[in-house]
């Protein structure tokens, strides 16, 4: 230890990390271990980070917690841990001190994990595997925690607490930081692919233009692109394998990764609350990037193995796997458990992000092994006062036995409503759908939400999500195209339910383009006409394609990146969502707050949602058993039972939907009144008006809405 000018202190025992106290010109450290027998805190040089200046021997124990005050230590120094104890993996215990390790709680990371043999605890290439003890140093090959300044100005008047957008104005953009604004010509080259270009002006006007209320963040907090990637020339695009829940990412960071990063990521924040748009952010608290047992010690692994992870109890050498990717988090364990939570509330008290997504949430419930909804997590944060006031949505499903759970998250929680996705897919490539099945998805599928004080808004309904095919893929391709990922094209999905209009992949023939731009257009007037909250993924609008990749989690580059050099069909298209996305907000009949009942509400001659038969009469029994490729329905709007905040009822027009997902003309006689047409796939411009009775061919693959202007 070197010589100091003022003695070291034992600290306090919270809050966990690094935490900087200005006024004493110090730097407060705390770590959790439970096993471990010596815990060493590290300090480091920028300019030489394979050995530290300084080691501190942590001396200071209050229960599991181990904690130092180290004086004139400031902002932007790097630190990391060494941590003792037993090395016996078949005890589910890794303890290595030759592996320098990252803090939990590191609120900055200064740059990423460079692959090496020597970040592996054990020996590689050993007979014994993961039971032989590897000794060397690997202090220049693991990124370093940061102590840093959380002070920033906020301007945004904590938005999430006092602006937040409710749920019945809520409309998702899933969108990946990097690859929104890396082709951006008009941005400077230095912020392009970073939280400052998202945050431009430049951007924040595209967002605004186009109506949407909630952007939707793919993960940003520190990941570590998998080394099998990095062998072959590639990286982990999409950022679900972190390694620290509390840093931003710093390769998006255009102001460096020294803490910076905090401040960056604060200030797009900011300027997005300032524009009226909220912040969600993806979240993965289900595993990490330490991988199975033959995985590296970067972390969590080397702290405490046998705490932070579920370990098979009949041989905690290895671990429960319900995630795919090797582990999965322990969240029975107390500190663990802490550590979310923390996470959770740091990410919203200072960060000031609006709400989250949560990746394979059922991994969230497993306590030991089953899933269970009632399980500790999601207590907490039914009586947290922060969390549960923030937009709370499900990835509803793991990999796990039992572990699709769509319908089943307690009542705070929205989730990402696959059965819509599929259910509308199948529809509009063709397949006969049991009317019942389609009609509940258009209704914000109270078979799955009715109950438990939900209400439509439980169900995030979408066509596309960042894993799958885009909208413009989903039209043009029958197939998987995922050789660029060099994985023999046998990742992804293999059913995604589309259809490529006659022709795989690209083409010049008007025919197959127009089918497609059709195609397009019906599947998301069927997104904003139905029940539920809206989402819609990033470059959708703009005709983003992968190439037909559908899992393009490696591909940082062209292959996901947006496109933004528009010719005149994509511009058209942009301009048609955004049209879509303003008569969806201004018209409140299809973001109620209540299911629809089919039955007559206030004594009105109508009921609230009727269900027609192509002959006009109200859909019977026998319709609503059967299987369709067609349906039509009225949704009455002054009948929406509904009153705003200011005590005002609720009304709106009426709406006749006519969807024709099959290929065939269907004569259907429109229903009594007066009806104008103001939504059609078609890229030209239609006025039309049918009066009541009067039969009209609906063409083979059609959305229609029409609007009733007399009664």
């Amino acid at each position: 230890m070197k010589n100091r000018d003022r003695p070291l202190r034992p600290g306090e025992p919270y809050p966990l990390g690094a935490t900087w106290i200005e006024e004493e010109d110090g730097t407060n450290f705390v770590i959790f271990s439970e096993n471990a027998t010596k815990v060493e805190l590290l300090l480091y040089s920028p300019a030489k980070q394979d050995e530290p200046k300084e080691v501190i021997e942590v001396t200071q124990r209050t229960g599991d917690l181990w904690h130092i005050f180290v004086p004139g230590v400031r902002p932007r120094q790097l630190y990391a841990y060494r941590v003792y104890g037993p090395y016996k993996p078949e005890e589910g215990l890794r303890f290595n001190p030759n592996k320098v390790l990252i803090d939990p709680y590191a609120k900055a990371i200064n740059g990423l994990l460079t692959w090496d043999d020597s970040v592996f605890g054990y020996k590689i290439g050993d007979p014994n595997q993961d039971l032989s003890f590897d000794e060397r140093r690997d202090d220049k090959f693991i990124p370093k925690s940061v102590v840093i300044d959380p002070h920033f100005d906020w301007t945004d008047d904590h938005f999430f607490m006092k602006k937040k957008v409710p749920w019945n104005n809520t409309i998702i953009y899933e969108v990946h930081v990097k690859g929104f604004t890396k082709l951006r010509q008009d941005l400077p080259e230095n912020i392009r692919g970073t939280y400052e270009g998202l945050s431009s002006d430049t951007m924040i006007d595209y967002l605004k233009d186009l109506g949407i209320t909630t952007v939707e963040l793919m993960p940003i907090q520190q990941f570590v692109d998998e080394r099998f990637l990095v062998d072959k020339g590639l990286r982990n695009y999409w950022g679900y394998n972190p390694i620290n829940y509390f840093s931003p990412e710093c390769r998006y960071s255009s102001s460096g990764c020294l803490g910076d990063q905090v401040r960056e990521f604060k200030k797009m924040v900011n300027k997005l609350h300032e524009a009226g748009l909220e912040v969600i952010i993806d979240v993965v608290y289900n595993h990490t990037a330490e991988g199975n047992h033959l995985g590296p010690t970067l972390s969590f692994k080397g702290i405490d193995n046998r705490a932070y992870y579920l370990l098979d109890p009949k041989n905690p050498r290895y671990y429960l796997d319900f995630t795919g990717t090797g582990n999965t988090l322990n969240l029975s364990h107390p500190r663990v458990l802490q550590m979310v939570l923390d996470s959770l509330r740091y990410w919203v008290l200072e960060m000031h992000v609006d709400g989250f997504r949560f990746d394979l949430a059922s991994a969230l419930a497993r306590q030991l092994y089953s899933v269970n909804m009632l399980s500790t997590f999601f207590v907490a944060i039914q009586q947290d006062p922060i969390l549960s006031q923030v937009k709370l949505i499900a990835e509803p499903w793991d990999v796990g036995p039992g572990g699709y759970q769509v319908g089943n998250f307690p009542y705070l929680w929205a989730e990402w409503n696959g059965k819509y996705r599929d259910t509308i897919r199948r529809f509009w490539k063709g397949d006969a759908i049991p009317f019942e099945e389609l009609a509940n998805r258009l209704l914000g599928s109270p078979d799955l939400y009715a109950g438990n004080n939900k209400t439509p808004f439980a169900s995030i309904n979408y066509i596309t999500s960042h894993d799958g095919f885009t909208l413009e893929d989903l039209v043009s391709y029958n197939q998987k195209h995922n050789e660029a990922n060099q994985l023999n094209n046998q990742d992804g999905m293999n059913e995604n339910f589309s259809w490529n209009c006659g022709f795989e992949g690209e083409t010049e023939d008007l025919n197959v383009i127009m089918c497609r731009e059709k195609q397009k257009r019906n599947l998301l007037i069927t997104l904003f006409t139905s029940q539920g909250i809206p989402m819609l993924l990033g470059g959708d609008e703009i005709g983003r394609t992968q190439k037909g990749n559908n899992n393009a989690f490696c591909q940082d580059n062209e292959i996901s990146w947006f496109n933004w050099n528009l010719d005149e069909r994509k511009l058209k298209f942009r301009d048609f969502v955004k049209e879509l996305i303003y008569f969806y907000k201004a018209h409140p009949v299809f973001r109620r707050a209540r299911y629809f009942q089919g039955r007559k509400l206030h004594g009105l001659p109508m009921k609230d949602v009727t269900w027609l038969k192509p002959d006009g009469t109200e859909a019977d029994e026998g319709t609503w058993k059967s299987n369709t490729n067609f349906i039509a329905y009225i949704l009455e709007g002054s009948a929406i039972d509904e009153i705003n905040r200011f005590g005002e009822r609720i009304a709106d027009d009426t709406f006749l939907i006519i969807l024709n997902g099959g290929n065939n003309n269907v004569k259907f006689k429109f229903p009594l009144g007066k009806w104008e047409l103001v939504l059609h796939p078609y890229p030209d411009e239609r006025k039309e008006e049918v009066q009541g009775n009067t039969e009209k061919e609906i063409e083979g693959k059609t959305a229609l809405v029409y609007r009733r202007v007399e009664a």
